[in-house]
């Protein structure tokens, strides 16, 4: 035991040595981030309520500067913890307590001969504390504080004192922590005089010592509790008058005597709501921040409060108050209740604000009811009339609501926001885990729906335990769900979007119909056609019983009216259906009477007449727009509304679904142009053509039949006809989303061309242009407030005046754009020079521009001057034809002279004003010709290069000697080479400058270029003498190029305004995260794959030059991957520079800080051309942006409008655990100081009853001074908040962390770029623009998908992702209307979404794609979605095909869910009719279209097969030779083009020429096409298919990680088979036995027509059986092939069993796929679909030679008895020898026999009766499908195979198909693995788009150690 305690004793002094070192900079910590040592340790049950940690970080401060008082310290520490938990039962107690005492044991040793003495530790301790004290002069900083504050003003010199404040933040914290051991040792027994000295200095600290309260109280961005003079936030004149608002006033009552006053600031609203309702304080204090902060920035939008003592507008505060209270005002119009209020104008200005803040606190508190917004409005309710009654009164008491009946304690929590937790929690635990269908529990909607009645009032209030809403489910006894049940059928498709396929049937039935009356129009033709009215009524009669049959397990609960409005429905039209059925057949009847007076045709016409003017006259008043008015008025009459409300139901959301009549008409013309392309199309390609086929189909009579036929005789050849129509009336259902395609490629071509996208696509265009983008930049993205610039009051009159203003105010910017990229190593530092742009505020007469267009363009001038025969004129003339040139040759000359002028003095000076004077004469009187010799110009600019060269570096005297000696070089080659004769004699006399020389006193004083512009203008110089490249290179890298041009086309592009950024609209960035990579770690970067590819290698292979960069950045250009990771200080650096190239948090986070850099440089250059103006500085001064960073006031004024949430819902498990990810995020928050991070904390407590009780709390963290977490807020939850889907829990229980009016949802992998985050406010501005009726909701923002570099597979889903996110996006913004939130970066109206429910959905399943709902639950609530393209977010994809296909699996999953989901429901429902067609086929109709077209190729086969086997293909065939060939080839054309993505790519290959030009579109089509995209896309098709449709029949969505590492790797050949088997094998193999028996059986006259019809079909089976081996890195390598299959076949034998994974055994795999199949309803649905592979067996055997003609049912019989006899042979063969070891051999002799036997047996067979070889292949045909079907309804039915004992049986089928399969696959993949060429060619088809960069491929995948080090 004493051994261990030594080691440990070691450890910890060990661990605290390290700490000490690393706060010295002495040793970096774990990822360079400072470790916490044993004060890091502190558990939280001791952390959260003792500040035992500050005490321990004290005395590590201390320890070596006194031991003896750190040793104090300790001990009391050590005291504090052991009264506190006495018997060490919490987490991590009794570790942190032994490691404790080891140190005190230590410390309390002798050290340098001095014992310890604990008599003097009062004494000690007491003189330490008054000398450190007096050490850093706290007394006079506290006086100097308190004189700030008493004066309320600005410091002069904050910035210095905000330094000085950071600097002591530590010595504030061990002076605090001395004072509390103090106070703590001295005790009661303060008698003596060192004691009550004590005391009394602790009671003047607490009384008046602001400072160490300021600076030490924990604030997230505003210091509320405490003044902090490290932070400028607080003298703001808005945030002073926001403070001021929310406090208290004489209106209110008294104060309340027991409630305890806050030290440092007044009593305000927030506190007596505390104490009436018993708020949370950390909720108090977060909601107290986010209200000032919410009314401060109204305010600052209206204008800068100033009067001394500044007050908020009355404006401000309704503003606030209309916004956050506007769904409660809804809510209670809605329900016909009166609002809290008496009336708006009544209500006063404090009224208001502590309404906000009442609403605040409960939404602030409400946990997981936040997802129920109309319950926060009934809480809302009463509790602000209870507070009303209370601020009545004289004195405030608690409210009876929130007050415990039994012990009297006040708390909202636990008396209304946790019982309405547990009942949601105990319907969540009924959904087991997402397995249990929808029906069987409530999920969030249903409790939010209950209060959208008036009936919720019955909960009463304070809330009856006994109401319905709170009625805990039984075990068999459901709740009821309030108004939608989301059963689990197809059926929903119709019941949602009933309108669309009733639209298109009755369509279908009338083309058809006049296509069989040959196209006449006439009398009887229009009777036919009217044939649509009894379908129209029988189909809408369909829907009214789905929506009776449907609402199944609501009826209990659901609202009267509803119910009642669908029996209605429901008899409604059962009754018209019969009546309008019978009249037409009474019609049909009259018809064929040659003398009927057409009575019944006239009450037909008459009833259909007027139905359709009562439907047109409600869609007018409910649909279009204009007859809203009108609509208004109509609901007056009871008669109306009655019928209103039969036409459409009414619900709290969905009302006023219409758009301005100019947006509506938009959209109609949009969908009629589709009407008439698809209907034209689908009549003379689809249905003409196929009427005289099935004209004479039915007429033939007496087919002859192959088989026993049992349905089709006697009804005219129906089946026949079926399988003749059914393809096209599948392609006719879905390919209106063709024509959707093609007409939104046009229109977002030609809408995002008006937008001027792709104006700037080259480094061409972006030189050509440059010109133009100062004044543009300054135009949209510069505020007024900055443009205030002297230039315009100075030059005004001169020509050049406005482009150099615009040129200066725009280089700041643009220089700070070109350093991120050098930050981000995209550039050089040398692009970076050439690349910047002067500050264009000096004297120089010319604008400045970057050097990159100017590159070698001197060299060109001196060129044409030297071959320059004419006049100056005409040289000019030639130079002038190039802009750049003209610039160059000024700027050279202006230069040259500034800089000459500028070093030399006296007569150097002379010389150089008389030398340019003389040339600027001749340039004025055009005779430069005369003056200079145009020969001699290359010696003089070899001079002027050497002065420049010299004057960069830094003075010394001997490079005064050098600049000396160049300038009289200089002298010497333009006075007698350069100037003409004439001239050079008059300098050559001139006496003065003669003396000068001949004394050596010409150039001997230099004055060197010091100055900052000087040194700028020499060093211009220098370059442009120099740089000889060509300005088409720079920048070299492809990102950086395309970041340049899509941001300087930007510049072009329609957006607001900027604000200034202190009236800009506030907003935080937000971002989930569970356990992805925060940062890569060394061991992450070095780790190597199976091939030996570290992940850094492969970083350095894909990106060479920006290794290069960052090579050179640091400072080691020569230095390898291996020496910087050795490296301690480098190490770091090459962590950030690999994280920074994936998909890391890290990358996500710099690039959302760049929001901050942005506005701070914004803010800094705004307040700078203030002051300039003011203050009178000189015009350098107004572009220097160096220090913004640092700026008090930049800083703080970007900290009030930016805020960044990441929400890592696990941290402090991580951090409990020793995560490294825990380590990297408490990095990333050390060095980014305004990143927050949110987690759920759990804390773990021992009951009374002996149980752990788990305490669960939402906490804000940031970075302390000493890069520890420092906790803000921490609020306890009423238990865990993970009752639905993962990532929007996490959102919910963070976002009441974020502030502002927007929030950006981020997701963690994404980016962004510094020239995005400065249009970010521009952005904002969207808000308050004309967006159509309503302001929107939801700003839309391109996205830059940046991971398409990478491969193949990569590039086409970045381009497919890009065209979804641009052009896609686009149209449904505008002109379509039905944008909606697709993912991230979508900007939020942040108080508009968090008053109703959120930014996503949370319920178990149903919600699994959460964003999409967020868009949904917008729109129905009156929002506006927009789309923007001016500003872009990056985003990192998939780039793996199997990650491709796990994230569409997830996304298909998702939709499958939402066809479900009452959102769908509503909106299909709720929609006009052509804005309901776009609803559609953009969201799930997408998917069902997707389904179809595989669906079609399903019909199209088993239609041909049944003709095939039936033998009715050649009897027709023969008799009719037509079938409809035309309209079957127009089918299946169509389904081919979508199958192979073609039309997926009509809207790329329109992004490609409105982005990249026609060339560039067509050559990367044609790229594509040649990279087998084909295949991608067909692949594609198949996961969509299968996961969207197995969702729909049996659920199990669910999230599916798809892992975004880098994918270079080789997939194994079993971990393929395993994910694709059921998704793509099957069904790829089903396929080809249908082509195989089509081919085998059936009649075609020509073979090519065989193959026109098929090949579709094929490339299908093709597709999905071999791209995954197609796509796989070394996938054809026969090494690797080999150990494919060694490692297949071991999975495929392996013994599954308990705990064993299906990744290992191919028995746990098994029964892991069938575990989708869980409920009666999908073992009828499989069972009803097994039942097709039983035709094969049943059509085959009938086409046996053996059979001959003979079609009896015996015959088919017998086949199955042959079928037993092969199962019970294959028993024998598999029957295991070990469960009979005693008859091993007897099993062998007979497994022998019946082996012969059988050969035997099939040899005599063939010889003596009629069945041949191909008889016994096509056996294998019928009967390997029948094995399937029977295996198929074992699996189905597996509960009643076991119980028959046959359930080993199957298995062991089971895995002889899946055998059989692999093999088929693998074989030719084996086959094309022996010739080399193959792996060489697949590598270079995967990875083309990495070989056009001239990535080194082959090396990554070779993985060789030797070329690594070379």
């Amino acid at each position: 035991m004493a051994r261990a305690y030594e080691s440990w004793e070691r450890l910890v002094r060990a661990a605290l040595d390290r700490q000490r070192l690393r706060s010295a900079g002495a040793v970096p910590g774990p990822g360079g981030r400072e470790a916490a040592g044993l004060a890091g340790a502190v558990p939280p049950s001791l952390g959260r309520t003792t500040n035992i940690d500050a005490i321990l970080h004290a005395a590590d401060e201390i320890e070596d500067e006194d031991p003896n008082v750190a040793r104090i310290l300790c001990e009391h520490a050590y005291s504090m913890a052991q009264n506190l938990d006495p018997s060490s039962e919490g987490r991590g107690v009794l570790q942190f307590k032994t490691g404790l005492s080891s140190l005190i044991k230590q410390k309390l040793a002798k050290k340098d001969g001095y014992a310890f003495d604990r008599q003097h530790d009062i004494e000690r301790l007491w003189k330490f504390y008054l000398g450190y004290k007096k050490r850093y002069q706290i007394d006079d900083i506290q006086k100097e504080h308190k004189r700030l504050r008493e004066s309320g003003t600005f410091s002069t010199n904050l910035g210095e004192m905000e330094a000085r404040a950071v600097d002591l933040k530590k010595v504030y914290a061990i002076l605090r922590a001395l004072v509390d051991v103090l106070e703590a040792l001295v005790g009661d027994s303060a008698t003596d005089g060192i004691g009550s000295l004590i005391m009394e200095e602790v009671k003047k600290m607490k009384k008046s010592d602001a400072t160490l309260g300021g600076e030490l109280t924990p604030y997230n961005i505003v210091p509320l509790d405490a003044p902090s003079f490290g932070n400028a936030i607080g003298f703001f004149p808005e945030v002073k008058a926001a403070i001021s608002a929310i406090s208290y006033t004489s209106e209110f009552p008294r104060p309340p005597v027991d409630f305890k006053v806050p030290q440092f600031r007044k009593f305000d609203m927030f506190d007596l709501l505390e104490y009436v309702f018993g708020f949370q304080k950390d909720n108090v204090r977060n909601q107290r921040e986010n209200v000032v902060l919410a009314i401060a920035n109204a305010q600052s939008r209206l204008g800068l409060p100033v009067d001394v003592e500044p007050k908020i507008d009355e404006k401000a505060i309704s503003e606030v108050f209309k916004k956050v209270l506007d769904n409660y005002i809804k809510w209670c119009k809605y329900l016909g209740v009166r609002v809290a209020w008496n009336s708006l104008e009544a209500i006063s200005r404090n009224r208001k604000v502590i309404l906000i803040s009442l609403y605040f606190l409960i939404w602030g508190e409400a946990a997981n009811v936040r997802f129920l917004p109309e319950c926060i409005c009934y809480i809302f309710h009463h509790m602000a009339k209870e507070l009303d009654a209370i601020l009545d009164q004289p004195e405030p008491v608690h409210a009876t609501s929130c007050t415990n009946t039994n012990d009297g304690t006040v708390s909202f929590l636990s008396e209304i926001v946790t019982p309405i937790y547990e009942t949601m929690l105990k319907e969540a635990e009924r959904n087991n885990n997402g397995k249990s269908a929808h029906s069987a529990w409530r999920n969030y909607d249903d409790f939010n729906e209950y209060f959208w009645s008036y009936s919720c009032f019955k909960v009463g209030w304070p809330m009856r335990k006994d109401s319905p809403f709170l009625l805990k489910p039984k075990k068999w006894h459901r709740t009821g769900k309030s108004g939608f049940v989301e059963h689990r059928t197809f059926l929903h498709l119709y019941r949602s979007f009933h309108r669309l396929w009733i639209f298109l049937l009755l369509m279908f039935q009338g083309l058809t119909i006049i296509a069989f009356r040959k196209g006449t129009i006439d009398l009887d033709t229009f009777k036919m056609v009217l044939s649509v009215g009894p379908v129209f009524f029988i189909m809408n009669f369909l829907e009214s019983a789905l929506d009776v049959l449907l609402m199944f397990g609501a009826y209990s609960t659901a609202r009267g009216f509803a119910i009642s409005r669908l029996i209605i429905r429901f008899f409604w039209f059962g009754v018209i259906s019969a009546f309008t059925t019978y009249v037409y057949l009474k019609v049909m009847e009259e018809r064929n009477k040659r003398n009927s007076d057409s009575t019944y045709f006239r009450i037909y016409v008459l009833v259909l007449g007027v139905y359709a003017a009562i439907r047109a006259v409600f869609a007018l008043l409910v649909k279009i727009p204009a007859c809203h008015r009108l609509s208004d008025i109509s609901d007056r009459w009871s008669f109306f509304q009655f019928f209103k409300w039969i036409y459409q139901e009414r619900y709290f959301v969905g009302r006023g679904l219409y758009e301005k009549t100019s947006d509506y008409t938009r959209y109609v013309l949009f969908w009629l142009v589709i009407f008439a392309s698809k209907f034209t199309f689908a009549y003379f390609l689809q249905i003409k053509p196929l009427v005289s086929p099935t004209k004479i189909i039915v007429d033939l009579r007496d087919l002859q039949y192959s088989w026993h036929d049992l349905v089709s005789r006697g009804n005219k050849n129906a089946l026949t006809i079926l399988s003749l129509w059914a393809p096209v009336v599948a392609i006719y259902l879905m390919d209106i989303h063709i024509w959707y395609t093609l007409l939104s490629a046009l229109i977002g071509g030609l809408l995002g061309a008006r937008g001027r996208l792709g104006e700037i696509r080259s480094l061409d265009m972006l030189r050509k242009r440059f010109e133009t983008f100062p004044e543009a930049f300054v135009k949209n993205l510069i505020s007024p407030q900055a443009k205030r610039f002297p230039h315009e009051r100075q030059h005004a009159q001169e020509p050049y005046a406005m482009n150099k203003v615009y040129a200066a105010i725009f280089s700041p910017f643009w220089n700070e754009i070109i350093k991120s990229l050098r930050e981000e190593d995209y550039i050089n530092n040398r692009e970076m020079d050439l690349l910047s742009i002067p500050s264009n505020g000096g004297s120089m007469k010319i604008v400045q521009w970057p050097l990159f267009l100017l590159c070698s363009k001197i060299f060109l001038a001196i060129n044409l001057a030297l071959d320059c025969k004419d006049t100056q004129a005409d040289l000019w003339n030639r130079i002038s034809r190039d802009e750049y040139m003209v610039y160059a040759v000024q700027e050279c000359y202006y230069s040259a002279e500034r800089i000459l002028h500028s070093i030399v003095n006296d007569e150097g000076r002379l010389w150089v004003q008389r030398l340019f004077r003389e040339i600027n004469n001749s340039i004025y009187e055009g005779s430069l010709a005369v003056t200079v010799s145009y020969t001699n110009l290359q010696p003089v600019l070899k001079s002027l290069v050497g002065l420049a060269g010299l004057l960069m570096q830094n003075e010394s005297p001997d490079l005064v000697s050098g600049v000396t000696k160049s300038l009289y070089q200089l002298y010497d080659v333009v006075t007698h080479d350069l100037l003409t004769p004439s001239l050079r004699d008059q300098f050559d006399t001139w006496s003065i400058l003669a003396r000068a020389r001949i004394e050596g006193r010409l150039f001997s004083r230099i004055e060197w270029p010091n100055e900052p512009e000087l040194k700028e203008q020499v060093k211009r110089l220098y370059l442009l003498l120099t740089v000889k490249d060509s300005a088409a290179n720079i920048p070299k890298n492809l990102e950086a190029r395309r970041r340049l041009q899509f941001f300087t086309n930007s510049l072009f592009m329609d957006m607001p305004s900027a604000k200034p950024v202190s009236e800009m609209i506030p907003f935080s960035v937000f971002t989930p995260y569970y356990s992805e990579i925060v940062l890569y770690s060394s061991s992450d970067l070095r780790a190597e794959n199976e091939d030996g590819i570290s992940t850094l290698f492969y970083l350095q292979k894909i990106f060479p030059d920006e290794w290069v960069n960052f090579l050179e950045r640091i400072g080691r250009p020569e230095s390898s991957a291996d020496a910087l990771q050795d490296n301690s200080g480098y190490n770091l650096e090459l962590r950030f520079w690999a994280s920074y190239r994936g998909q890391t948090l890290a990358r996500t986070v710099r690039g959302m800080m760049y929001y901050r850099r942005a506005l701070m440089l914004q803010s800094y250059l705004e307040k700078r051309s203030v002051a300039g103006v003011e203050d009178g500085f000189a015009e350098a001064d107004y572009i220097n942006t160096q220090g913004f960073e640092s700026s008090s006031e930049s800083r703080a004024q970007a900290d009030i409008k930016f805020t960044y949430v990441v929400s890592c819902q696990i941290y402090g498990q991580q951090k409990q655990k020793k995560d490294k990810e825990a380590a990297d995020i408490a990095l990333l928050m050390h060095r980014n100081d305004a990143l927050r991070v949110a987690f759920i904390h759990t804390e773990e407590t021992v009951g009374t009853d002996g149980n752990v009780v788990k305490e669960f709390y939402s906490k804000l963290v940031k970075a302390d001074v000493h890069g520890k977490d420092q906790e803000i807020y921490s609020i306890r939850l009423p238990g865990n908040p993970k009752l639905g889907e993962g990532k929007p829990e996490n959102q919910n229980h963070a976002i009441i962390f974020t502030r502002g009016d927007a929030v950006q949802t981020i997701d963690m992998n994404q980016d962004n770029y510094l020239e995005e985050a400065m249009k970010m406010r521009n952005l904002l501005e969207e808000f308050h623009a004309n967006h159509g009726l309503r302001r929107p909701t939801i700003l839309g923002v391109r996205e830059h998908v940046f991971t398409g570099s990478v491969s193949s597979l990569a590039w086409f889903m970045s381009n497919q992702e890009t065209s979804f996110v641009t052009l896609a996006q686009r149209v449904l913004a505008y002109p379509l209307k039905v944008r909606m939130h697709y993912g991230h970066p979508d900007v939020f109206d942040r108080i508009f979404h968090i008053t109703r429910g959120g930014i996503s959905k949370a319920s178990r399943v149903i919600n699994i794609s959460e964003d999409i709902y967020a868009g949904f639950n917008s729109t129905l609530r009156q929002g506006n979605i927009t789309h923007h393209e001016y500003i872009q977010v990056g985003k990192g994809r998939d780039v793996g095909l199997n990650q491709i296909a796990t994230f569409e699996g997830k996304v298909a999953g998702g939709n499958g869910e939402q066809v479900l989901s009452r959102d769908i429901y509503r909106l299909g429902q709720l929609f006009d009719f052509f804005r309901m067609l776009s609803f559609y086929f953009t969201t799930v109709g997408y998917y069902v279209c997707t389904m179809m077209t595989v669906l079609t190729v399903y019909i199209f086969l088993y239609g041909r097969v049944y003709l095939a086997l039936s033998g009715l293909d050649s009897a027709i065939s023969r008799q009719a030779k037509l079938l409809g060939n035309t309209a079957l080839d127009a089918a299946l054309n169509a389904q081919f083009l979508v199958q192979i993505g073609i039309f997926t790519a009509v809207p790329m290959i329109m992004g490609f020429i409105l982005e990249s030009g026609l060339l560039k579109a067509v050559f990367s089509f044609v790229s594509m096409q040649l990279q087998l995209c084909a295949v991608f896309f067909t692949f594609s098709l198949g996961t969509r298919t299968h996961y969207f449709g197995r969702t729909i029949l049996h659920g199990g969505a669910k999230y599916r990680p798809t892992g975004r590492g880098f994918v270079v790797s080789h997939i194994k050949f079993a971990e393929n088979y395993r994910l694709y088997s059921r998704s793509h094998f099957v069904k790829a193999l089903e396929v080809a036995l249908l082509l195989i028996v089509y081919i085998a059986y059936g009649y075609t006259e020509h073979a090519s027509s065989f193959v026109l019809l098929t090949v579709s079909s094929w490339f299908l089976v093709i597709s999905w059986l071999f791209a995954p081996y197609i796509f796989n890195p070394s996938g054809f390598e026969w090494q690797k092939t080999v150990e494919d299959f060694d490692d297949w076949t071991a999975w495929l034998l392996y013994k599954g069993g308990v705990g064993v994974k299906g990744d290992n055994s191919w028995e746990s795999w098994w029964d892991e796929e069938q575990s989708h199949i869980h409920t009666l309803r999908g073992r009828i649905l499989e069972t009803i679909l097994s039942l097709r592979f039983f035709i094969f067996q049943y059509g085959i055997v009938y086409k046996l030679n053996l059979t001959g003609n003979d079609t009896s049912l015996s015959l088919y019989g017998f086949s199955w008895v042959v079928l037993c006899i092969i199962v019970v042979i294959f028993k024998l063969f598999t029957y295991n020898p070990r469960k009979s070891t005693n008859l091993q051999l007897l099993l062998r002799f007979t497994q022998g026999v019946t082996a012969i036997g059988l050969v035997v047996v099939l040899a005599l067979f063939v010889a003596l009766t009629k069945l041949s070889i191909p008889d016994l292949f096509a056996s294998l045909l019928a009967f390997i499908p029948t094995g399937w079907a029977i295996l198929s309804l074992a699996i189905t039915w597996k509960g009643l195979v076991k119980s028959l004992g046959l359930w080993e049986s199957v298995r062991e089928i089971a895995r002889m198909y899946d055998a059989g399969m692999g093999m088929i696959i693998f074989i030719p993949v084996a086959f094309l693995s022996w010739f080399p060429f193959i792996s060489t060619f697949q590598s270079r088809l995967l990875f083309n788009q990495a070989f056009s960069r001239g990535l080194e491929i082959s090396l990554i995948l070779a993985g060789n150690k030797a070329n690594v080090q070379s």
